[in-house]
């Protein structure tokens, strides 16, 4: 999508993406290889009950939905950050995610004219409707001057 399809109110959905335990495990293996995300035996013991992916993996599937749905071919070229971040529950092997990204503002900057400005929240929910990731982020689009 380009910037000028953005509006406020807008609600741009993705999914589903099928979460395995090979990529739970590769990923954690990689970047975040605590026991809870690395070993489903003791996971089967600790306090979720079983495997559970990294909060930072299921960033990445966000990102990736969102890329997918409304980024590729864009004028986005970056982000300053997230207002927030929260992993209300966890992400486990065989959930299947699906991205509900809400606009919450678009706009010109007023110091840097050829810089869109898009507010944004993405929510990613599993087969059974629950929440597991809500962000708020902001994306920049390098306009036309």
């Amino acid at each position: 999508m380009k910037f000028a399809d953005f509006h406020e109110g807008q609600t741009i959905e993705a999914g589903p993406y099928l979460v395995t335990e090979a990529e739970v495990l590769q990923f954690a293996r990689a970047y975040d290889p605590q026991w809870f995300h690395t070993d489903a035996e003791a996971a089967a013991e600790g306090p979720f009950g079983g495997l559970i992916a990294s909060g930072w993996h299921t960033s990445a599937i966000a990102m990736r939905l969102v890329t997918d749905a409304a980024l590729a071919g864009s004028e986005s070229f970056a982000s300053p950050g997230l207002a927030f971040l929260k992993w209300p529950n966890p992400v486990r092997p065989g959930d299947s995610l699906r991205l509900v990204a809400d606009v919450i503002e678009v706009r010109r900057s007023e110091k840097r004219p050829h810089l869109g400005i898009l507010r944004w929240r993405w929510r990613l929910f599993n087969q059974r409707e629950l929440p597991v990731l809500d962000l708020e982020a902001t994306s920049l689009f390098r306009l036309p001057s």
